[in-house]
């Protein structure tokens, strides 16, 4: 079953050339889907439109069988978007953030304290709840990113570019909150840059650049189809990208 089909979507902001051009897909629930491409791809844009902050046209993404079109739609699904900015307040501590947006998203009062207990837990953020988010490491407030996303305890997690930028225990440990919350049977949908996350975590793979889907389907087949390659460091997923697209992915 999928808990998302969309179907030929386009968008482009105003008159300006299209970010998304006619794109097919199907998210199996449960699955971790991995969305690769560049800077550019319109990754982010696709992300948006699944969060609900760019609105879609009809009958072109369904979300849960629903129509995501419809705004009245989306309060039933218990979804998280984790963008790729910092996305929570500098002055404030971590705790104060955690509960700060545990209210927007709608937490039962009497339910928030045990939602923070385990969104730290999962994120290692236990010893940082007093500190101030902005003096955090660059690290951490990824973590704190990832934190604030989990505190609805999503079904459907959008994760975007979840670990650029950041030390090796960061992420490290975003990548096991990833795997474990896959486990669970979250259903994420996780863009990168990093070819070896992606075939580290993902156990489905879409191929993106210029707005469009160039490979989509399990990562086993999609290894299958790479082309050998003499570079070491090389991986097969970006063997594959590089035959489909003719450039480097992180340009």
């Amino acid at each position: 079953m999928s808990v998302i089909s969309v179907r030929q979507l386009a968008f482009g902001y105003s008159s300006a050339t299209p970010v998304l051009k006619g794109i097919d897909l199907e998210v199996p629930e449960g699955s971790v889907f991995g969305l690769l491409g560049p800077n550019g791809a319109g990754k982010t844009t696709f992300l948006s439109i699944l969060a609900g902050l760019i609105p879609c046209p009809p009958d072109r993404v369904f979300i849960d069988g629903r129509d995501w079109s419809t705004p009245a739609s989306r309060p039933a699904v218990r979804l998280a978007l984790v963008p790729q900015e910092y996305a929570f307040y500098h002055p404030l501590t971590v705790r104060e953030n955690l509960a700060f947006f545990a209210g927007v998203q709608g937490v039962p009062k009497a339910q928030i304290e045990s939602r923070i207990q385990s969104a730290v837990a999962r994120t290692g953020l236990g010893e940082r709840l007093g500190s101030r988010a902005g003096k955090l490491s660059g690290g951490l407030k990824r973590r704190l990113n990832l934190a604030i996303g989990l505190l609805n305890q999503p079904r459907l997690l959008l994760l975007d570019e979840p670990t650029v930028g950041i030390d090796p225990h960061s992420r490290h440990f975003i990548l096991e909150t990833i795997r474990q919350l896959g486990r669970e049977g979250t259903t994420i949908i996780y863009t990168s840059h990093y070819m070896e996350e992606v075939e580290e975590l993902c156990d489905r793979v879409a191929i993106m650049d210029h707005g469009q889907i160039l490979r989509n389907g399990p990562l086993t087949e999609l290894l299958a189809e790479a082309p050998p390659t003499p570079r070491r460091r090389e991986s097969s997923l970006e063997a594959l990208f590089l035959e489909l697209t003719t450039r480097e992915l992180r340009d």
